[in-house]
Order: structure tokens, then sequence, then C-alpha cells
């Protein structure tokens, strides 16, 4: 008889919080300076803070009464060497924090539960759609894009120990957790220096190969022993990556690094099969068996370890290997361990040679200014290109296709756009087509910037009648997702992109983006804004006979749409189309959300379970009646006009520059692009980047991006009395449901006692309590509208680990905090003499606190 008190809340506190408090113990033996006192001045300081907060104190009078009534230490040097200690110490924490949820992902997650495969199966039997699956595995996919955009602060060899950690943690062998945690002490936290974008693509290739491969292979393999063979050469799930291919703003991508990214992707995914082979001749130990996968191993073992040996493997090849193998061992030896074959097969169909496909990604005005370029120096435009009305020059690049001399160009950016797309077709010769078939156009504006690809592609010797690349617009403000739909409408109407569109199966995939979404027209009016492009996108397209995909450019936090991210694809209803799902994985949720195969192949079957259970299972809360969307579209245009307020505030990014850590965010090291698009001194919303933007709201904890406007907009519903329609939405609409679910995330790692110091501040002081208005505005009719008594009370497991890791990181908060406020009072006094240090104090403060959030919010 199952224990009543054994349920998942009570499993994730034993095993994840009482063991957090018990191996907390082992830290006293990590070799650190002075580490046995460092551990009990921590407990003493955090509750020092808490006390010190509550009293409503600044950051800085905690810390000073701290040394003064707590230790012996009065030199500044010697006060900082303590707070150093404790950010070893807290960022050492939230590893073993991070170790032990991973450990306990089986036992606190139901891995066979709703949004799982297993639960699908249930599903489609007892609603008898058998038929009905088998024909939308034929046409689905879930595709998952990894980009390097910097939110993630655990170098390489700390995910390493993170890893081990936890496999010791769950076989509760306590020798192998100390030896790892005494690794971890004397491992370094942070880069030395930048890394390269191939550095960057070789640590995300790691997780293809360690993760996504098992995991993909298992979900496959799943589905086929219920579906059936007709599933069999689906492209279920697809992966996409970026480091190497997005040079969108980053200076240090070139097409070398492209064809070097697109080489290590295939090795790296023929030492995968390589791997497997050598693993099931263990058990293929059959006559006529045997035989093959030794030649098939060999033939792999060449491609990939003899020097100087040509590429001579195909997708094919392999295939045709082991499909013989499989019908050898069906027809003469009872099927046995045919299962491990099939596995292979599977996984062969899905990374092919590619393993990932590697999108290209440039600006719009990048492309603009080559084509400038070009009309100055050549005949293939006139000189008068740049001002012509748009009429005029849709049709000359539609006709343009005289290739370019790449030597008249002298700006490298205007070099790297041609050899780029020179280089994906090199790309397709040895990776096979998917290897690197899609070109992405941030800042998409109009027809023009669309075109603009499609003829430098022909100018860059593509030929017109065989040109095997998807364009696709990045949309992302909140203007150009108005304006979609109709710039796609006059695409539509172009012949010969009709004609290209048809060359490619007439699929065309559309990127909306939630980060500067979000950045742009704030939380509500980014998603609604999203919500209605995908909606007219879809309407559009299905005139034209055209089948749209949606690739959305989604962060880790909800305020650049992440949060609970299968629940807003379940919220789809058919007026928008769901072919596939696509979006980017960035930072910290690759390792917090597919960090090991089994998160990864839940996380991935909830995505897939979303799509499929949309198009089997119809729900009258997925698609929004005329009623509903007449008060989404009220709340989001009222929340849109308290952020557009906000932001055209003079003093906003003033104030995020002084009380946050933004402008440290290019000394973390975290990532090879710039934290701003342009070089200019001034500080621009359009120009500094979503996630040091996003990232530093949630360092200081107030993560005003994912609630702002929120409270005002249900505060005029309530004044108009029209509250009831409102409270109908959330019951009736599950896309509106998930967004406040996703609000409610933000705000819960929220702590505004942390800067409330700011609230008297004679230039601030206004700015910080509109801030801090608008939270407890928020929070008052978030809970008025779920009806619970605070944040996240129908998730407890997500809400217990919040609260547990904001607890870990206070103290990294509040150092940070501090060390802000002695640079400003420096600056002010004019000294330099003890910068540098507190500097290096709000760096490193950096990473223990983004690392908690997992997911940047």
């Amino acid at each position: 008889m199952k224990n009543p008190g054994d349920t998942p809340i009570a499993r994730y506190k034993n095993l994840v919080g009482i063991k957090f408090q018990l191996y907390n113990s082992l830290f006293t033996s990590l070799p650190f300076h002075k580490v046995e006192k460092t551990g009990v001045l921590l407990s003493m300081f955090l509750l020092h803070l808490e006390e010190g907060f509550e009293k409503q104190k600044s950051p800085d009078t905690i810390i000073t009464s701290f040394f003064d009534q707590y230790t012996p230490y009065r030199k500044e040097q010697e006060k900082q060497d303590l707070l150093f200690r404790f950010i070893q110490y807290a960022e050492r924490q939230v590893v073993l924090f991070d170790a032990l949820e991973e450990a306990a992902f089986e036992q606190i997650r139901d891995t066979q539960g709703a949004g799982t495969i297993k639960h699908l199966q249930s599903e489609v039997a007892y609603g008898q759609k058998a038929g009905k699956l088998v024909a939308k595995l034929q046409d689905f996919a879930v595709r998952l894009v990894l980009t390097a955009h910097p939110t993630q602060f655990y170098p390489g060899p700390v995910l390493g120990i993170i890893n081990d950690l936890s496999k010791a943690l769950l076989n509760e062998n306590s020798g192998e957790v100390n030896s790892y945690l005494q690794q971890l002490g004397i491992t370094p936290f942070f880069n030395k220096k930048k890394p390269t974008p191939y550095d960057e693509a070789k640590s995300l290739i790691w997780f293809l190969e360690h993760v996504f491969y098992h995991a993909a292979g298992n979900i496959v393999s799943d589905i086929q022993k219920f579906a059936g063979d007709e599933s069999h050469h689906t492209h279920l799930i697809r992966m996409g990556f970026w480091p190497g291919g997005d040079r969108d703003g980053n200076p240090f991508v070139n097409a070398d690094i492209t064809k070097k990214v697109a080489r290590e992707l295939r090795g790296a995914i023929i030492v995968s099969y390589y791997r497997d082979v050598r693993k099931i001749k263990r058990r293929l130990t059959f006559k006529g068996v045997d035989t093959e996968l030794t030649k098939l191993e060999k033939h792999l073992y060449n491609n990939i370890f003899v020097p100087d040996h040509k590429a001579d493997i195909s997708k094919e090849d392999i295939l045709s290997v082991l499909e013989g193998v499989k019908n050898t061992i069906n027809e003469q030896h009872n099927g046995l361990f045919v299962s491990h074959v099939e596995n292979l097969i599977a996984k062969v169909e899905l990374f092919g040679l590619f393993f990932a496909t590697l999108d290209i990604r440039q600006d719009s005005s990048a492309h603009e200014a080559l084509l400038d370029t070009i009309a100055k120096k050549t005949d293939t435009l006139p000189d008068n290109f740049t001002s012509m009305d748009v009429k005029d020059k849709v049709v000359l690049l539609l006709e343009a296709d005289t290739p370019v001399d790449i030597a008249i160009l002298e700006d490298e950016t205007s070099k790297d756009i041609i050899q780029s797309m020179q280089a994906m077709q090199d790309i397709q010769e040895s990776n096979g087509e998917e290897g690197c078939h899609r070109y992405i156009i941030s800042h998409a504006r109009n027809t023009v910037d669309i075109l603009s690809v499609y003829a430098l592609l022909k100018m860059s010797g593509w030929k017109k009648d065989a040109l095997a690349v998807d364009i696709v617009p990045l949309f992302e403000s909140i203007g150009d997702l108005r304006e979609a739909p109709a710039v796609m409408r006059a695409l539509y109407e172009i012949p010969a992109y009709k004609a290209q569109l048809k060359a490619r199966n007439n699929l065309q995939t559309v990127m909306l983006g939630f980060s500067d979404g979000t950045k742009d027209g704030g939380y509500l009016m980014a998603n609604w804004s999203i919500y209605k492009a995908k909606e007219e996108l879809t309407k559009v397209s299905r005139e034209f006979g055209i089948e749209v995909i949606f690739f959305d450019g989604r962060g880790g936090p909800p305020a650049r749409g992440g949060g609970k991210t299968h629940q807003f694809y379940a919220s789809m209803g058919e007026n928008i189309e769901n072919k596939e799902i696509q979006l980017t994985v960035q930072g910290q949720t690759i390792s917090s959300n597919f960090g090991n195969i089994k998160s990864a192949q839940y996380n991935m079957e909830q995505l897939m379970h979303a799509g499929i259970s949309n198009a089997l299972f119809k729900s009258d809360n997925k698609v929004l009646s005329t009623e509903d969307e007449v008060i989404l579209k009220r709340l989001s245009e009222d929340s849109f006009e308290a952020f557009t307020k906000l932001k055209n505030n003079p003093l906003f990014l003033e104030y995020l520059d002084i009380a946050s850590p933004l402008k440290y965010y290019a000394e973390t090291n975290i990532g090879s692009r710039p934290s701003k698009r342009s070089t200019d001194k001034k500080l621009t919303l359009d120009d500094l980047r979503a996630v040091p933007y996003v990232g530093s709201w949630s360092q200081i904890k107030q993560n005003l991006p994912g609630y702002y406007g929120v409270g005002y907009a249900l505060q005029k519903m309530e004044e108009n009395g029209e509250w009831e329609k409102a409270k109908a939405l959330y019951n009736n609409s599950l896309f509106f449901k998930t967004l406040i679910g996703n609000c409610e995330m933000a705000m819960s790692k929220s702590f505004f006692p942390l800067t409330a110091y700011f609230s008297d501040h004679p230039k601030f002081g206004d700015l910080w309590n509109d801030f801090h208005d608008e939270f407890q505005r928020s929070k008052k009719y978030v809970l008025k509208l779920t009806g619970m008594k605070s944040f996240m009370e129908d998730k407890p497991i997500d809400k217990l680990s919040i609260d547990m890791r904001q607890r870990i990181v206070l103290p990294l908060a509040t150092i940070q905090q501090y060390a802000l406020i002695k640079n400003r009072e420096l600056d002010e006094e004019g000294k330099n003499d003890a910068k540098a240090l507190y500097e290096k104090l709000i760096v490193r403060c950096s990473f223990g606190i983004i690392n908690a959030e997992r997911n940047s919010a």
C-alpha cells in the first residue's frame, strides 16, 4: 500500500531540502583558507541579512554592522577577504543544490505522467485516436535550436563536476560526494578570457553527443513501439545550432568558423554512431550480423580517426548496413536484440551526418550596407538603389544574380555575408542539405529586407533554380510584429518568391522574437503581439497554400519567452499552425532543462506532447473567443501604455546602469558576443542586448520585464467594473493562464528590500517607488485572479526550489549591492584606489546569482 505521505513534494523535501543541509556540512572540508570559520560565519551572515532587510536597512548598513558585531575584522582588506570567501562558499552551495535536484529528478517528476509519451499512449488508446496519431507523426516535428547567448556562468569543468556529483548523490556515495566537493573547491568558477564562437560550439556539441543524441533516440524508439513502423521515417526531432553561424552583432563569427563548426558537428555524430556500433556488437554476435557490423565500424573509424582519409561515408551507407542487419536478425535469429539496431536506425534517420542544422543569422542592416556597396561599385544595381522606393527595389532584387567579386568589398562584415552564403553550399556537400539550409534575417521589417537575402544568395553563387536555402525573417519589435502578416502577404504575391517556396515544399519559416518584443512593449503586449502575429500569419499563409512554421526566439526567463514553455505550446489552438514546434534553447536553460538524458527526455516529451495532443484532442480553452480577444487586447494595450511611459523616462536606463551590474556584463567572459549591438558609449534600449537587460533586473531582484504593466492593466479592468471578465478570461483561456503563471514565476524571484535604499534617493527615488508600487499592484491582482494566497501555490516543487535558491544567493545579491554602493561613493569622491576590488566583487557575485536562478528570471 502506497504511503500517503509519499508525495512528490515530500520526496523533494527529503531528497533535496534535507540532503542539502546534510551535505552542506561537507563544505567545511573544502580547501579554502579559513573555510571552517567561513561556513559558520556565512550562516550567521544570512540570518543577519534577513533580520536587517526586515528592518528596512540598506546592504551597506547591514554588512557594516555584521563586521562590527560578529568579526574582529576592521581593515578593509580583511573584510573583502571574508566577502570573497562567502562568495566562493555560496557558489559551491549552488552547485550542490543543482546536483541534488538533478539526482532527484526521476523521483520528483512523474516521467510517465501528464505530458509524457507514455501518457500520450494512454490518451490515444482511450480516445481511439491511433489513426490520427500516425497521420500527425508524419507531419510534425520539434526543433530545439541551441544558442550560445551568454546566460551560462558555469565553465565546462564545473558542468562536468555537477554531472559526476549528481551521480554520486543518486547512489548515496558519500565518499565520492566528498571528493567531488573537494575538487570543486579548487576548480575556478569563471573564465579568464572570453570564449571564442568555436569554444562555445565545442561546449554545446558536448550536450549534443552526451544528452540529446540518446534522449532523442529513446523518444523515437518509444513512439515506434506503440505507433508502429509507419512513423519510422518521420523527422520527429530536429536539433538546430547557432554557435558559429549566428553573426548578428558578433564580429568574431566568420565563414571559416562556420565551416569549422560544421566539421565538428559532422565528426561528433559519426563518433556517436561509432560508439553505438561498438556497443551493440557486444550483443549481436550472430552469423551474418557481426561481420557486417565490423565493416561498418571500420568505415566509421576511417572517417573520423584516420588522418587525411577522404570522407566517403553517407547516411544511406550507414542505414543500408543497419537495415540489412535488422532483417537478418528478424529472419534468422528470432529478432533477438533487434531493438538495439532499431534504436540506432532511428538516430541515423534523425541526425544524418549533420547532427544539428547550423543556422546562419545576420542583421538586415548589414545586408543593406552590402547592397549599397554593390550599387556604388558594380553595375548589378543602380547607384541610387538605396534611395529608391520599395516597389522599384523589389523588381531589381528579383532580377539581380550577377556574382559579386569579393575583392571590391572593403568591409569585413560585407565580405563575410558573401562568404557565409558560399559556405552554406560547402556544408551541404559534406553534411547534407540539412547541415545548413536556413538563413535568418534579424530585424526584418519589410519585403526588401527579405528579398535582399534572396538576391545576395544568387550573387554569392547559388543558382536560382537550385536555391536550397530557407529564408527566415525574424520579426521582433511590436511594430514589426504587427506588420509581419502584411509583409508576408506581399512576398507570397511575388511569383518568383512563390516559385522559390514551391521548390522548398511550400514551407515558410517565420521567426518571432520574444526578447526584443518584451524590451520594446512590455510583458503582456509582447506575448499578445506574438500571438496575434501567429494567428494572422497562419491565416495569410493558408490563403496562399503555404504552410507557415513558427520559430520562437525564446530565452530562459518569462521576460524572454521562457518559463513553462510546453504550457505555452499546449495553449495554442487550431487557429495557429503547429506543423512544428521550433524554439531556441539558451544559456543555462540548456544545462538546467536538458543537462542529462532523463531531464532532456522529459522536457522534450513535454513539448512533443503539447504539439501532438493539440492536433488529436480539441479543447475549447485553446481558441480565444471574440470576447476573450477583446479583453486580452485591452489588457495588453493598457499594459503597453504603462510600460511605454516607463521606458521613455530618461532615468529608466540610467537607474539600471547605476543600480545593477549591467556595465560589468562584458567582464564576466561568459559569451563571445558583445553585450551591445553598437560601440556607441551612450546606452540605449534598442542597442542593449536582451540577455544583459533582463539579467541585470534579475540580479537586483526586481525582475521588472516579467511583470511591469500587468497590475496596472488588471486594476483598470476592476475600476471599469469588468473584473469578472478578466476572471473569466483566466478561467477559460489556457494561453492567458500560462502568461499569468509565468508572470508569477518572475515575481516570485523578486526581493525589493535589497534595493529599498533607493526609495528616498534624490534622483531615483520616485522611479524605484514606481517599480515597487507596480510590483505590489501586480502581486495583488495576480493573486486575486488566481485565487491563491501566494505565488505558485499550484506548483509546490517549483515554488520550494525557488525559495531555497533565493535564500542561498541572498548573501551574494547583498554583497553585490554593497560593492555597487561603495563604487558609487568612490566615484562621487573622485577616488579610484579601491574601485578594482569592489568591481571584482560585483562581477564574481554575478556567477552565483545567475546560476542559482536557472532561467535568469
